[in-house]
């Protein structure tokens, strides 16, 4: 039995291989097939013994993750060879000696750099998890292909996790949407960046995601049936223009579903552009702008646009290289629908990303978006003396931004991230630049430094050789490349002013009769509510610290086995009295978080980003210097803690619910109705259980906006009471606030 097993499988692991080459986007010759072959024996041979979770054979793995960078990715014969043999130095005795005598040092070089990264010292301030995306962001120095294969492999284990167990499902979901799909956004890998997105939103919130794909099932027939109707329209138009094309009609993915609903605070059925159009053109290189105009005149000839929602990205593409036309237009049953407009050169780079775009440079010397985004990498990497955590979510900001284009006085253009500042701008075209600015001037004007550009914004610089950055510059910037540059050159002069501070300290604390040592040191840090020496040093040196406080702290230290004494009387003569403001009010029965498996007990306090009543999902979060902090499942921080401080999730949950009362902060809007305020009130005060803490309502050229904080003991009170105000005449949206 076993053996017509093996035999079945091997049959199927032959058939993968076929597979493999089949589906390859670059054309293999003899020689990379060869390459390939021998990858393949290898990765059999070593892996032989091993199975995955499910029970197949482990080999299936590595395959698949070759396929993704065959296909999806569209890389060569030696990221496939490496793809294939990613897993076999982390688990087999081969080396990464042995693949290079094997193979050559380029497979091994991607090989090494895919090797999982062995694990950080335990630092309790800096999370292990963002010490190794800080390391396997550092690859992308070496290769760039190292990164490409590293999606690969995430994303088919994200296709392969549900043999896992829940806690780690969650942790590798919030890992792939916190780092690796906008890692995948800012390579031009549009495909893999939705799947990743979508696959992490069925393991971090699944009765959501669960809840999208059921309506997007239910609604599937008469969507297909409308995009039909726009279709046979255009193509009616289109085929008479001759043009070579087609239309694809796709659905929205269920993250950015997700993403729309959560922004704008609105249900499934009110989200508008729920699918796009297509349209995939035929065109010589000359023509292409040409006739994507052409496409976009024939639409708007159908279906009105909305101007405000164009984006050419043909005329400015994306740093990641993308390139299309977007118009969003009014289609029948008066419903948004967005048309892309792409030539199959464009959707080639918009599929693959780097390979693509690579295929289509032909050669060409103008540096390519990407790199140019590797550039500004390598730099901010070079300079990066930041923990790991504020350089994992610096770096994540820069990977996801969206883009604003901004013209130099002579008329080039820059591409720069949404929400950055014309001191940004400055530090974007050099650091010299940067570090010497004194002012900005936008399409003429003279500017604030931290003046947020627009697209299409003139901006010019103004030096000074003799302007230095200040610490209020670290406030006017976005990106990561100005924050670093300023943070170094603050370094540096704080450093200099520091020594020149150490020595002044040590002269005037020589007067008041105090030895300077590590001791008085510290006391002084202690004194002056700072955090390390080096503060207290510049403090000094820049003239913040006077003579007289140092007096004080002089006359503070002789007087303190006095003080002793006397906080020891007072705190005798208080001890009942403190005894009893901190004895806790026993109740026998209230709510109560449970943590962990065995359910044990625990202090802890409710975190005010997301503010958890009893029976809201909930999961703690050990901190540093607070204890326990508890937050909602779906707070907006959970991914970024889950991701990078794993280790210090712990799970939790409400029991007995009775006596604790909680706050909730709940928005509500609608049309101003005559009698709307008495209505709101008679609602909320006829719910048992409920206390209105707070109450504010206005309204504005007939809209009704209105905020109210109650006091509830439990989420099915809470929700009982939305669910009465929202059939309220007049009422259009409840929504309860959580605060970022």
């Amino acid at each position: 039995m076993i053996e017509i097993d093996i035999e079945k499988e091997n049959k199927a692991i032959a058939q993968e291989y076929k597979e493999l080459l089949r589906i390859s986007y670059q054309t293999l010759s003899p020689t990379d097939k060869k390459l390939i072959r021998k990858a393949f024996d290898v990765a059999v041979d070593a892996h032989k013994e091993q199975r995955r979770k499910s029970g197949e054979a482990y080999i299936f793995h590595p395959i698949a993750v070759a396929k993704i960078v065959a296909s999806e990715i569209g890389l060569g014969a030696t990221s496939i060879a490496a793809a294939l043999l990613h897993d076999v130095v982390e688990d087999t005795p081969m080396t990464v000696q042995d693949i290079e005598r094997l193979f050559n040092p380029k497979v091994a070089q991607l090989v090494e750099g895919l090797t999982k990264i062995s694990m950080v010292q335990k630092d309790l301030n800096a999370s292990m998890q963002a010490e190794n995306f800080r390391k396997m962001i550092l690859t992308l120095n070496d290769d760039v292909r190292v990164i490409l294969i590293k999606l690969a492999d995430r994303l088919h284990n994200m296709q392969t996790m549900d043999s896992m167990a829940e806690y780690k499902q969650t942790k590798i979901a919030s890992e792939t949407l916190y780092i690796y799909a906008p890692l995948a956004h800012r390579l031009g890998l549009y495909n893999i960046k939705t799947k990743l997105e979508d696959l992490g939103l069925k393991y971090t919130e699944p009765d959501v995601y669960n809840d999208i794909v059921s309506k997007i099932r239910e609604t599937k027939e008469e969507q297909d049936a409308y995009i039909k109707d726009i279709s046979d329209v255009l193509k009616k138009s289109l085929d008479e223009e001759g043009i070579d094309y087609i239309i694809k009609g796709r659905p929205k993915s269920i993250y950015s579903i997700r993403r729309k609903m959560r922004a704008q605070n609105v249900s499934f059925d009110e989200v508008y552009d729920k699918f796009a159009l297509r349209i995939v053109y035929k065109s010589n290189p000359h023509d292409e702008k040409f006739l994507a105009w052409k496409i976009y005149s024939i639409v708007t000839d159908h279906y009105r646009p909305s101007p405000s929602r164009l984006r050419d990205w043909i005329s400015s593409p994306k740093s990641t290289g993308y390139e299309a036309l977007h118009i969003t237009v009014m289609g029948p049953k008066g419903r948004w629908v967005e048309v892309q407009v792409r030539s199959e050169r464009m959707d080639e780079i918009a599929e693959k990303g780097y390979a693509a775009h690579y295929k289509y440079k032909n050669g060409a010397t103008e540096e390519s978006g990407l790199d140019v985004w590797l550039n500004l990498l390598r730099e901010a990497l070079e300079n990066s003396e930041t923990n790991a955590v504020d350089f994992v979510e610096d770096f994540k900001m820069n990977l996801y931004s969206k883009e604003i284009f901004v013209f130099t006085p002579k008329g080039e253009i820059k591409s720069l991230p949404k929400g950055a500042t014309s001191l940004d701008f400055a530090f974007s075209i050099h650091s010299e630049i940067g570090i010497k600015t004194r002012g900005t001037r936008v399409n003429g004007r003279l500017v604030p430094l931290n003046y947020e550009l627009k697209s299409g914004d003139q901006v010019e610089v103004i030096t000074s050789q003799n302007q230095k950055p200040t610490v209020n510059w670290l406030d006017y910037v976005t990106t990561s490349r100005a924050k670093n540059k300023i943070k170094n050159v603050l370094n540096e002069n704080t450093k200099k002013i520091a020594e020149e501070g150490k020595e002044l300290l040590t002269r005037k604390l020589k007067h008041l009769k105090i030895t300077i040592n590590e001791q008085v040191i510290n006391e002084l840090v202690n004194f002056f509510k700072l955090k390390t020496s080096l503060d207290l040093f510049y403090r000094v040196g820049v003239g913040a610290i006077e003579n007289q406080q140092l007096k004080d702290y002089a006359a503070q230290k002789s007087n303190s086995f006095i003080n002793f004494f006397k906080n020891k009387i007072k705190r005798n003569n208080t001890t009942t009295a403190d005894t009893d403001i901190h004895k806790p009010v026993i109740s026998s029965n209230y709510d109560m978080l449970v943590f962990g498996t065995e359910h044990d007990k625990l202090d802890y306090k409710l975190s005010p980003c997301c503010n958890p009543i009893p029976g809201d999902d909930v999961f703690g979060f050990v901190t540093i210097n607070e204890g326990i902090k508890v937050h909602k499942k779906d707070c907006p921080n959970a991914i970024g803690m889950q991701s990078n401080y794993a280790y210090r999730i712990m799970t939790a949950k409400w029991i007995d619910s009775s006596q604790e009362e909680f706050k909730a902060i709940i928005n509500i809007t609608g049309m101003d109705v005559l009698g709307l305020t008495n209505q709101l009130t008679k609602v909320i005060s006829n719910n048992m259980n409920v206390n209105i803490q707070s109450i504010s309502l206005s309204t504005d050229a007939g809209i009704f906006h209105g905020q109210i904080a109650v006091i509830v003991r439990n989420n099915s009170i809470l929700k009982k009471m939305i669910n009465n105000i929202k059939k309220i005449d007049g009422v259009d949206k409840v929504t309860r606030e959580y605060r970022t």
